[in-house]
């Protein structure tokens, strides 16, 4: 089936909720409406109102009600409307959902899915643009993961839903409806902790996740440079030993992510290539990011955001800087 991510993460919850009956739904206006985005379209009607739950208009309780209802053997999946909208509920997911198994040293498991729509591109008002993700990688006990394309998302909510941790399943909201490619009609799973890498290459290693995985496959599949592109699927738990045989073969990295350059996850991905991989660096990284600001709103928005030509330039420093 030909699927964009909105209609992929459907028909993975749609599967997961008939296989399992302990899998809950639970956010604001999902049930009739579908969601803001019409990710849970239709299901409320398959399953009812108790198995799709329309939340009241507060992130702390929708997280708060879904640990209680992890605690007692259910598996929610809850929604968050954007991603700015989801600190009210940090205090939740950070002193509890990811304190949980260690708190009870291993007697209970927080099976909860929070999924919530990240970035900008959509022209959106402030607190519906932002790149967060690094708070949360940044917590012990909590599970992140970013999907790239439609393929992608099905498999990795599939094993979000069954992974027996808190899990943070950030969907990059650019691309909901950007991309279209052929999604398996049947059940299936891509590990979650393992990067893909997208596109082989020995000359640079380029590191992405998100929806700046179709900006920099474009660039890739064009170079006149043999580019490997790894689309690192989960930030938390990384997959370091991807990225570090990957730098050792091509020698020159260049780090593509949306968020904020300060403390954005390039630079914890440029620590662990020091660690373990100084010596294949043939040339400094290169990180092309957000700014260190607020992502403006709607007028301003493509002088912030990563474009192919930042990216290029990128590419080219590395290349003529390389020992």
């Amino acid at each position: 089936m030909q699927l964009n991510i909105i209609e992929a993460i459907n028909l993975a919850l749609k599967q997961e909720m008939r296989k399992d009956k302990s899998v809950i739904l639970i956010g604001e206006d999902i049930g009739e409406d579908g969601g803001v985005f019409r990710v849970t379209d239709g299901l409320a009607k398959i399953y009812g109102n108790e198995r799709v739950i329309d939340s009241p208009l507060s992130e702390s309780g929708i997280i708060g009600t879904s640990i209680g209802m992890a605690l007692t053997g259910l598996k929610p999946v809850a929604e968050i409307q954007f991603e700015g909208f989801i600190f009210p509920a940090i205090d939740q997911l950070i002193n509890h959902a990811s304190r949980i198994r260690n708190r009870s040293r291993g007697r209970f498991n927080c099976h909860l899915v929070v999924r919530c729509p990240i970035g900008g591109g959509i022209k959106a008002l402030e607190h519906h643009s932002d790149s967060p993700e690094s708070y949360f990688i940044h917590t012990p006990g909590l599970k992140v993961v970013i999907p790239s394309s439609p393929y992608e998302a099905k498999g990795l909510l599939i094993s979000a839903i069954r992974d027996p941790d808190p899990v943070i399943f950030f969907e990059p909201k650019k691309i909901y409806r950007a991309i279209k490619e052929e999604v398996p009609e049947e059940e299936y799973t891509i590990p979650l902790g393992k990067a893909k890498i997208v596109h082989e290459g020995s000359d640079l290693t380029m590191i992405s996740y998100g929806s700046a995985i179709k900006t920099c496959k474009e660039i890739v599949e064009t170079a006149s440079e043999s580019i490997e592109l790894i689309d690192l699927r989960t930030l938390s738990p990384l997959d370091t030993d991807t990225i570090i045989a990957s730098v050792k073969k091509t020698g020159k990295v260049v780090i593509v992510h949306e968020a904020q350059k300060t403390l954005g996850f390039g630079a914890e991905i440029i620590a662990r290539i020091n660690e373990k991989a100084f010596f294949s660096l043939q040339a400094p990284i290169e990180r092309v990011t957000g700014y260190d600001i607020i992502v403006p709103l709607p007028k301003s928005e493509q002088y912030y955001h990563i474009n192919k030509s930042r990216i290029i330039n990128a590419v080219k420093k590395v290349m003529s800087n390389a020992i």
